[in-house]
């Protein structure tokens, strides 16, 4: 296994859309999922998407610690030509960093309750309904996969900080959706 470079905000790659993976799963891809778990982990992130390790496909690795979870948790999951269906309409603010933009935390709406479908590695379908911090993971990591940044679905730039300067930002600091 190996730790992958990752590409951060301005470089081509976090802006091209990936492209599918052929079935049955190539060898190639699995080894690319086991290093960018590796590189996951060794970063301290909770997701990662392929395009953030400069390969362009439709391949997200994420995991969902008790700690940030709210209940409901996720071990180390690897999702191949992911999916991501919104359940309800209800949309929640909630802070976010990147890998690819280090240093950075912006509040960030995403939909609160979400199915997503896609490929284990074994090429057996994953389908799973995800709400909260377990959503917002799945939700970021497969914009990546679409070239979007969550800097780019931020409508208030008042709510993106320095990771160091977060101490100013109180817990009733995130905006909220009007409704």
């Amino acid at each position: 296994m190996a730790i992958l470079k990752i590409a951060r905000m301005g470089h081509p790659v976090l802006r091209r859309p990936a492209v599918p993976v052929e079935e049955p799963i190539p060898a190639v891809v699995r080894q690319l999922a086991q290093d960018m778990i590796e590189t996951m982990v060794d970063s301290s992130g909770v997701g990662l998407a392929a395009p953030q390790v400069h390969v362009g496909w439709r391949v997200i690795v994420f995991r969902v610690p008790a700690e940030r979870a709210g209940g409901e948790t996720a071990d180390v999951q690897v999702l191949v030509n992911p999916v991501v269906e919104p359940l309800s309409e209800e949309m929640q603010f909630g802070w976010e960093g990147c890998l690819s933009i280090p240093g950075l935390r912006g509040a960030v709406p995403r939909y609160n309750h979400i199915r997503y479908r896609g490929l284990a590695l074994d090429g057996s379908v994953v389908e799973r309904e995800a709400r909260g911090f377990h959503a917002r993971v799945v939700q970021h990591e497969c914009d990546h996969l679409d070239g979007v940044l969550y800097l780019d679905r931020m409508n208030d730039l008042r709510f993106l900080s320095f990771t160091e300067e977060m101490k100013y930002f109180g817990t009733e600091s995130v905006p909220k959706l009007p409704g």
